[in-house]
This record gives structure tokens, C-alpha cells and sequence, in this order.
């Protein structure tokens, strides 16, 4: 029992070390992305708890409907009655929308709050829109910055991005914003042209990119992986294809690119893909040897 559990311990872990979790729709989706941040994971119970209010006052709306067609319709109601009004359902339908509101609108002010209360910023990314890719500077002490564009299905062999659930079409790009693991970012949000937004469901993310204005929003990724998002504005005839991608490294792989970018973005990335792969590789190994 031991070993089994290690190894589905490793296996979950090659999860988080390689490229195979990535956050991306699927087909038939009808919930929320999984979250990778604690205020995504807020935004998904938020959104379970309206629904436990949803539901039910759906379902009782649809019941009041189906009973007053049917017992005051003209052929069972010939007479109608000549009541102006009831004080008791006043009273019940005055008071309980204002409960309800309070019970929903305590929650989401609490979860407003955290979305606006960032921790301690680890780094500053600057995320500029324009018709249509999007463009990335690192606020470090070494500047870097590189334009994010959608992937050529002619050029995957060229990035070594061949592997469709991965880097799926019409998502994929040939140079994805990278981030260490756990650490607070703040996004600058703003556009060259017009309006943009920037959304990262997975994040729990989506700030509009505006001409001549900075927005500020932030985001810090607990897992591993690789996520994708778009532009949510419509924003042109290639509004659709202007997808966001973030990948998220442990701080050593972080560090190793970003001192590797300064020369060659494109080197970077396929080093730190194959570091990536090469993690994934041992903890895979390292699974079967427990077996």
C-alpha cells in the first residue's frame, strides 16, 4: 500500500513538473476551470454558494407559473377574483429578496476585498494589447520584454510544440508570459490601440487593457502548469485570435530563463521546456521504480 501511494503521489507530481497540466477549455465544458489560485478557488465555492439561492427560487418561480395557468385559467376560473392586494405576501416578498441580498452580497464583498487586497508583490509584468497579440515587459532589474503572438499551425515543428492537447489550436503561442510558482504578481494591464481585456480563467483574472491607462490587477499561481486564456474584449476582425498564455515554473527554472531571455527569448523557452520535460521524466521514473 505504501508504494502505491508514493507512486501516485510521483505521478500526481509529474503533473505539476511537466507540460501536461494545462488549464484550457474542453469539450462539453459547462463548469469553471480548475482554479490555480487561491482566488479562483474563492470565485468557484462563491459561485456554488449562489447557486444553493438560484436553484430553488428558479424552481419556485416555475412552480408559481405552472400553478396560475392552471387553476385560473378562463375554463376553471370563470369568475375571477377581485383581490387588490394580500398585506402578509407584501411583507414576504419585500422582506425576502432583502435577505437574500444580504445573504449573497456578504460573500461577494468579502471576495471583492480579496481580489483587491494583493499580498507583498514578488515581481511586476506589464501586459500590453494590441491588433492582435499581446506584448510583455518584466519589470526586473534586468528589463525584458517580448511580443506574445498566436501559434502558426505551419511553425509547431519549429517551437516543439507538435503535441495538440498541450498546445492546442487557436490557444497556443510561440512565447508564453513565464512566472515562478507561488510568488505574487502584479499585472499592469493596457492597450496600444483599442480597447483589450486580459482574462486568465484559470487565475481568476480578467482586467480590461485601455489606451493611455494603467489597470492593475494581480495573481499568484500555487500549481505548476501551463494556462491559457484570451482577449475578452472584442477588439477586431482577429479579436478570436489573440490568446494568453502563462506558464508557471518553479523559482530555479524561473531564474534560469529569465538570465537566458535577455539574449534569446526563443532559446529560453525551448531550454526551459526541455527542463520541464526532462523534471517530468525523473519523477515518472522515479514512480515506476517505487512500483
Amino acid at each position: 500500500m505504501t508504494n502505491k501511494l508514493l507512486a501516485g503521489l510521483a505521478a500526481f507530481a509529474s503533473l505539476g513538473a511537466g507540460p501536461a497540466l494545462a488549464a484550457q477549455p474542453v469539450d462539453w465544458q459547462m463548469g469553471l476551470q480548475p482554479a490555480a489560485t487561491e482566488i479562483m478557488t474563492q470565485i468557484r465555492g462563491f459561485e456554488t454558494y449562489t447557486l444553493w439561492f438560484i436553484v430553488p427560487i428558479t424552481l419556485f418561480v416555475l412552480a408559481l407559473l405552472v400553478y396560475v395557468m392552471i387553476k385560473f385559467r378562463a375554463s376553471a376560473n370563470p369568475v375571477p377574483s377581485r383581490t387588490s392586494h394580500n398585506s402578509l405576501i407584501e411583507v414576504v416578498w419585500t422582506l425576502g429578496p432583502v435577505v437574500l441580498l444580504l445573504a449573497i452580497a456578504i460573500p461577494s464583498f468579502n471576495l471583492l476585498t480579496a481580489q483587491y487586497s494583493p499580498p507583498p508583490v514578488d515581481m511586476t509584468v506589464k501586459a500590453t494589447g494590441y491588433q492582435w497579440y499581446w506584448g510583455y515587459e518584466y519589470q526586473t532589474e534586468n528589463e525584458l520584454s517580448f511580443d506574445s503572438l498566436m501559434l502558426q499551425e505551419g511553425d509547431r515543428a519549429g517551437y516543439a510544440k507538435e503535441d495538440l492537447a498541450v498546445y492546442p489550436r487557436l490557444l497556443a503561442v510561440d512565447n508564453e508570459l513565464v512566472v515562478p510558482v507561488g510568488k505574487t504578481v502584479r499585472l499592469l494591464v493596457t492597450a496600444a490601440d483599442v480597447l483589450h481585456a486580459f482574462a486568465m480563467p484559470a487565475f481568476g483574472v480578467k482586467m480590461d487593457a485601455v489606451p493611455g491607462r494603467l489597470n492593475e490587477t494581480w495573481f499568484k499561481a500555487d500549481i505548476e502548469g501551463l494556462y491559457y486564456g484570451q482577449c475578452s474584449e472584442l477588439c477586431g476582425k482577429d479579436h478570436a485570435y489573440m490568446p494568453i498564455a502563462v506558464r508557471v515554473v518553479s523559482q530555479d527554472q524561473f531564474d534560469a530563463w529569465l538570465a537566458a531571455a535577455a539574449d534569446d527569448v526563443s532559446a529560453a523557452n525551448r531550454n526551459l521546456m526541455a527542463a520541464i520535460a526532462a523534471d517530468a521524466e525523473s519523477v515518472a521514473v522515479a514512480a515506476n521504480d517505487q512500483n
